[in-house]
């Protein structure tokens, strides 16, 4: 496949990106494909229910958490030596071919755990190369001015596919079932491919070029992380980025599931404490949609990590329900806004030819990493009482914002104009 590119001409042309055509294109296919991987999960999470017990339910939606894990830092180098706009369709495609035929194969005979779970499995390998490869997509599309604002455009279009993809995939399961849950996911996936076919490239330096035949995969890996270790603001950006996923993640899942059973708000006052959540960092990505710029990047995601792990420290000690979505808006707010501007910095600051593995490592502190606390979370909730634990968790997020203001130059880094 051959990339399209951006004539000479308009390269230096910084349209801003909500009235960039190329950028919108991305964003719709983004959208589209993370719409159907909402409807997918619910489909899949309906499908193992219907067709297991529910602990054989809860291994099928674990199955892809392993490979997705694992392949993570190989697709980042993956990313790098192709291409991320040949990445992220190849993967879409492969998705959007593995869904349908499992919703064909759902409609013509009974459901079934081995392809629910051959399904899983594959699903979490494509998202190893997929993550990275739409990570390191946006500095192809739009200038370096720019990317900012992709990034808080990037975190709406997350936050709407959670809240519109749910009742999707519900609706999917009601007038047909599972095999029409998952046709309608695999449809929603489809829609990006065309999109994405669409979207010019800009001709950067060392982006998208294949890596010389002398060079390995395992080297290419090695130099990536090399290139973080030895970067100034990358490295400890990571760090400040682990700690703060290593005390957010905990409270955030298993805490909150314990706090509102405890309190008794049960299901529902525990979804009013995620609509708050998620109504603050939707309010934090659009933010910077519309801005496309904070100054003093660093700064102000130290800041706001640790006044985001003060708040989430207080949680536990919240009494109201009313009070706790307050608290929970705030959380979302402060944890949204420094989510987006590392993301945002991660995009800028590193050399395009690197972005897919730099975008890997990341990906695998916060999604790899990160969940490993659960177990603990809950094994010490149980040890220690609500409290003491959200407490802890709390010290520990807030250390990713020390990291952030005693590291010079991550504390002084800003955001192109």
């Amino acid at each position: 496949m051959t990339d399209t590119l951006i004539p000479p001409a308009s390269v230096t042309e910084d349209r801003p990106a909500h009235r960039d055509p190329n950028v919108l294109r991305w964003l719709g296919a983004y959208t589209a494909s993370m719409l159907g991987d909402s409807v997918y999960y619910i489909a899949l999470s309906w499908a193992a229910v219907q067709a297991g017990t529910p602990a054989q339910a809860g291994v099928v939606m674990s199955v892809s958490a392993l490979p997705r894990a694992v392949l993570m830092l190989g697709g980042g180098v993956l990313a790098d030596r192709l291409g991320p706009r040949r990445v992220v369709i190849g993967s879409d495609a492969v998705r959007c071919a593995a869904v349908l035929a499992v919703a064909a194969l759902l409609f013509l005979t009974g459901p079934g755990l081995w392809p629910l779970a051959l399904l899983a499995l594959l699903f979490g390998t494509v998202d190893a190369v997929f993550m990275p490869a739409v990570g390191a997509l946006p500095a192809r599309i739009t200038g370096r001015g720019q990317l900012a604002r992709v990034q808080g455009m990037r975190g709406l279009a997350i936050r709407c596919a959670g809240v519109a993809g749910a009742p999707l995939g519900g609706l999917g399961v009601a007038l047909g079932g599972a095999s029409a849950a998952f046709a309608l996911a695999g449809l929603l996936i489809a829609v990006s491919v065309p999109l994405l076919i669409s979207v010019r490239l800009r001709p950067l330096p060392g982006d998208d070029t294949p890596a010389p035949a002398r060079t390995t995969a395992w080297a290419d890996l090695v130099a990536g992380l090399r290139y973080i270790r030895g970067h100034r603001v990358l490295a400890p950006l990571m760090l400040a980025i682990a700690l703060g996923d290593f005390g957010f993640v905990g409270p955030l899942n298993v805490g909150l599931t314990l706090l509102a059973d405890r309190r008794g708000w049960g299901a529902a006052g525990m979804g009013w404490v995620l609509a708050g959540f998620g109504a603050g960092a939707g309010a934090a990505s659009l933010l910077l949609a519309v801005r496309g710029r904070v100054p003093r990047a660093g700064l102000v995601a130290a800041w706001a990590i640790l006044a985001g792990s003060v708040a989430i420290g207080t949680l536990a000690y919240v009494p109201q329900l009313v009070g706790a979505v307050g608290v929970a808006l705030l959380i979302g707010l402060l944890a949204g806004l420094s989510g987006v501007l590392c993301g945002a910095m991660l995009q800028t600051l590193t050399d395009p030819a690197y972005l897919g593995r730099v975008t890997a490592v990341a990906s695998v502190v916060s999604l790899g990493l990160a969940p490993l606390s659960m177990p603990f979370a809950a094994a010490a909730i149980g040890a220690f009482g609500l409290g003491p634990v959200f407490v802890t968790s709390a010290a520990v997020c807030g250390l990713g914002g020390v990291v952030a203001l005693c590291v010079s130059g991550l504390r002084r880094a800003e955001l192109p104009r």
